[in-house]
């Protein structure tokens, strides 16, 4: 093998892991999210701008104001998953540039001045940050059920009526349920996919 991680934690976060579909009702703790959290902040986005926003659904009422707008099939996981995280990316990311990217203070200005510019980078950067958040909440053994089968526009009616943030996925979170997985999809061959010029 040439990779530094051992076989078992490859297993755990890719080889083995899966999209969970049903959860057990042990709790997720904030201390738990915090750590992944902790974890996958460190993982790049261009000039560290972070635009992940997450949105724990904790509550009775919370969870039905999402559930509402979830895809008819979602909506029976959604509703019983132990944790419902809504990530969103924020449009707004450059007012914490100087802050998070002092190397270039500049940056706020120079790159990100124009809204559709600065939506543009949050939409991709914070799309790269949710792929980091399901690793992350594999790497704490959880099971994470990232969605996009859901009503947008309301979600960010009902969640963000800013206007400055948008909905990318909304992911439920915890132990496996009985049934949990689907068969294994087949996955494209190396061959099939990288090419070298």
């Amino acid at each position: 093998m040439t990779l530094a991680l051992d076989a078992a934690a490859q297993d755990l976060l890719f080889r083995e892991a899966r999209s969970a579909n049903t959860f057990t009702d042990e709790p997720v703790t904030d201390e738990q999210i915090q750590a992944v959290y902790d974890l996958v902040k460190y993982a790049p986005t261009a000039f560290n701008q972070s635009p992940l926003r997450i949105v724990l659904v904790r509550s009775d009422e919370g969870r039905e104001r999402l559930v509402q707008h979830m895809a008819e099939g979602n909506r029976p996981k959604t509703s019983t998953a132990p944790l419902v995280a809504i990530l969103a990316a924020d449009h707004e990311f450059h007012e914490e540039l100087p802050r998070l990217f002092p190397h270039f203070p500049q940056a706020k200005d120079a790159f990100f001045a124009e809204r559709p510019a600065r939506e543009q980078s949050a939409s991709f950067n914070a799309a790269l940050q949710v792929g980091y958040f399901i690793i992350g909440i594999r790497a704490a053994g959880l099971a994470a059920g990232p969605m996009t089968g859901y009503d947008a526009a309301g979600i960010n009616k009902e969640f963000f009526p800013d206007g400055d943030h948008s909905v990318l996925a909304v992911v439920n979170i915890g132990r496996p349920g009985e049934s949990a997985w689907l068969e294994r999809s087949p996955r494209l061959a190396y061959d099939e996919v990288v090419t070298t010029v």
